[in-house]
């Protein structure tokens, strides 16, 4: 397991945490934003974090490591290679429904771990376990870097993160920032 400290010291050093007004993919405000693609611009970061993620899952005999993209892509890869699983992504389609495309496919009762760098509503790792589910996989579990919902969050399955902390975030039209006039937030994120 590696220190909290240890992570934190990393999400520093990689730029990963950012403070301003921002607007999540969920659609809620926050004052803090996780830019997790930072942690993969530099392989010993990712491979560290990686490393500890995939530890937690290391008895749980996993065939497959799949993720969402495009924020999980390295990601599953990283973990995948660290369990010595398979690993593939979920995409959206051009209707923007969550699946797979690029010829995967998920044979029946391989056991499955659902990896995301960051989960808040856990709205996209929500649609990565229908699709799963649906193409007759066993979800093993769900992982993630960072859990801003400080352990709040219920998949239905074993949930772990590397760090997990309780980041605020607001639905827009309560929104303390919006109401203080800090303009208007500023999305970071990879989904429109």
């Amino acid at each position: 397991m590696i220190p909290e400290a240890r992570v934190l010291k990393i999400l520093k050093e990689a730029g990963v945490l950012l403070e301003g007004h921002f607007l999540l993919t969920s659609g809620r405000h926050s004052n803090k934003y996780l830019q997790c693609a930072g942690i993969f611009r530099k392989a010993k970061y990712s491979e560290e974090l990686c490393r500890a993620l995939a530890e937690q899952f290391a008895e749980d005999g996993i065939d497959l490591v799949i993720g969402p993209a495009l924020g999980a892509v390295l990601m599953s890869y990283e973990v995948a290679r660290q369990l010595g699983a398979e690993n593939f992504f979920a995409e959206r389609d051009k209707e923007g429904v969550m699946s797979l495309r690029r010829g995967f496919s998920i044979a029946p009762d391989r056991r499955v771990l659902v990896v995301e760098d960051v989960v808040t509503t856990g709205g996209s790792v929500k649609e990565v376990l229908a699709l799963v589910e649906a193409a007759g996989g066993v979800v093993a579990g769900v992982g993630a870097v960072v859990d801003r919902t400080g352990g709040k969050i219920d998949f239905g399955v074993p949930f772990k993160a590397v760090l997990s902390m309780d980041v605020t975030s607001w639905e827009a039209e309560v929104c303390p920032l919006c109401k203080a006039g800090m303009g208007a937030p500023v999305k970071p994120g990879s989904r429109k």
